[in-house]
This record gives structure tokens, sequence and C-alpha cells, in this order.
């Protein structure tokens, strides 16, 4: 069975159909104090399946939790959680004394809950595999690229890939070598968690449908610097391809005012922005 929750139901539900499995929605009531009761149905197989995007984090982890434990209760021996968007991963190291490594914490946490995690494109810097965040369980990191690339064939002729900064560059090069696309990648600098500096590569941008690449947008600082230096050096077309939409509605305009002509993200997230569906890749390992 698949178990979802209201705020990622549409995706819940084409899982399940694309899985042929029942699905029903975990319950959930918020009381004034902001603590939740979660409520299941009476009775579930042995394998149970949830499904949730872990954006605006901290009271689903909770609920989560009190799902998890409660499958654990009424029968459930085999745990799986679906979440493309994976939070608290950024955080992999203590910058400075005294820092919690978020990543480590959250992925431990997980790792008691759930017998298996499947996630999308996850923000691992520092690591190379899902199983060094969550220990001992089977982690599964699924990329984004192929269905990526195949969106991109059917909707731009002939693109430069740019990404954005460094960090970018394993999700540009995944996309753009298997279909012999050119690509490159931005130089960022950091000042803050707002103020950011850009080096566009030495590219000529005039003469190319520019598609900025990255895993997610959450202020929309760096992708609004390069899309300004990349208007200022000619280019006429410019999109931007992204999997985790974490961002709200007015960095989605100040990137159009900026000049993105067209944004495109997966469903991972539920945003306006929504034009690749993940449910048949997540399928694949379930």
């Amino acid at each position: 069975m698949i178990l979802g929750f209201e705020d990622y139901r549409p995706q819940g539900e084409a899982l399940a159909a694309t899985l042929r499995q029942p699905f029903a929605l975990v319950g959930v009531h918020r009381f004034p104090d902001g603590e939740s009761k979660v409520s299941l149905p009476g009775a579930l197989p042995e394998r149970v399946i949830l499904c949730r995007s872990l954006n605006h984090p901290n009271h689903k982890l909770i609920e989560l939790m009190l799902a998890a434990q409660t499958a654990r209760q009424l029968g459930a021996r085999h745990l799986t959680l679906v979440a493309p968007y994976l939070c608290y991963m950024r955080q992999d190291i203590a910058f400075h004394p005294g820092e919690a490594v978020s990543q480590r914490i959250i992925g431990e946490f997980l790792a008691n809950l759930f017998d298996k995690v499947v996630t999308v494109d996850p923000h691992l810097h520092r690591i190379e595999r899902l199983e060094q965040a969550i220990p001992g369980r089977e982690a599964i990191a699924l990329a984004s690229a192929g269905i990526m690339g195949e969106f991109l064939s059917h909707h731009v002729d002939k693109p430069l890939l740019l990404g954005p900064d460094e960090e970018s560059h394993q999700w540009v090069r995944a996309i753009a070598e298997p279909a012999g696309l050119p690509w490159a990648v931005a130089h960022k600098q950091r000042h803050g968690d707002r103020q950011v500096s850009i080096e566009l590569p030495e590219c000529d941008f005039r003469t190319h449908t520019v598609v900025l690449v990255d895993d997610m947008i959450s202020t929309g600082n760096t992708l609004l610097n390069v899309t300004r230096q990349l208007r200022n050096q000619g280019a006429k077309t410019i999109h931007c391809l992204v999997t985790h939409a974490l961002h709200d509605e007015s960095v989605s305009q100040a990137l159009h005012q900026a000049g993105i002509d067209q944004l495109w993200s997966s469903d991972s997230i539920p945003h306006p922005s929504n034009a690749i569906t993940l449910q048949p890749l997540l399928a694949t390992v379930l």
C-alpha cells in the first residue's frame, strides 16, 4: 500500500497508479499549539510505502515519525520512504565550532524509521553515496538527468546548458554529455546566505538558447545574477531547468523579470513551474 499526505496527494496517487497498488491518505490534524494528530488506515499490509516530499520539513519529519511507528504497530514489516526532495542534506560538515551536522543527524533519524529511502537528486556535496548519510539502510538516490534530457529534446532546439556554479557541474554534465550537447559552468563566490558574485565562462551566448540547469532553486539569487549577466552578454533566449523548486512565486516573478523565458521543474515539490513528472522514474526502483 502507498500512504500519502494531502500536501503531496496527486503525486502519491500517481505513483500508486503506476505501481498498480492501493493508495490511502494519512490523516493529519494540527492543533492550535502546533502539535499534529496522525491517523492511518486500521489495517496495513506487510510492505508499506510512505510518499511525501520534505520541503518545509520540520513538521513533516515529526508527522513521518508518528506515521512510521504507527504503521509498524498496525502490522507493517517493511517501510519505504519515497521523498523526491530530501531535506537537510546541505549541512554535511560543521563549518564553525558547535554547528549541528544536520545531514548526519536527519539521516540517522530516517534510518531508524525506514528500511528503504528513495529520493531524487539529493544535494550531496562532500559525500558520494546516499548510504553515507542514511547508514545501515537501503538508500537510493535516483538521477533525473535522463528524463530532464528527454524533456529538453522536445522543447529546446540545440541548447547550451549552463550551470550557475561549480556545485551544479554534476547535473549539467549528466544531462548534456549523453545527448552530445554543449555545456559550461559558471564560477560562484558566496558572501552570505543571500549575497553571491558570479563569473561566467567564456562562451558566445548570443548564438545559443541558454538553459540554466541546477538541482534546486531556493532564494534564486544565484540564478538572478547569472541571468542578468547573460542578458548583458547578448543572450537572446534563456530557460531554466531545475529538479527541486523550493522557491515561492515572488522568486519566479523576479527570475522572469530578469530575463528567464521559461522555468521548468520536476514535480518533486508542487509548484506552478512543474513540467516533468517523476513517478515513472520512482516506480523503477519500487
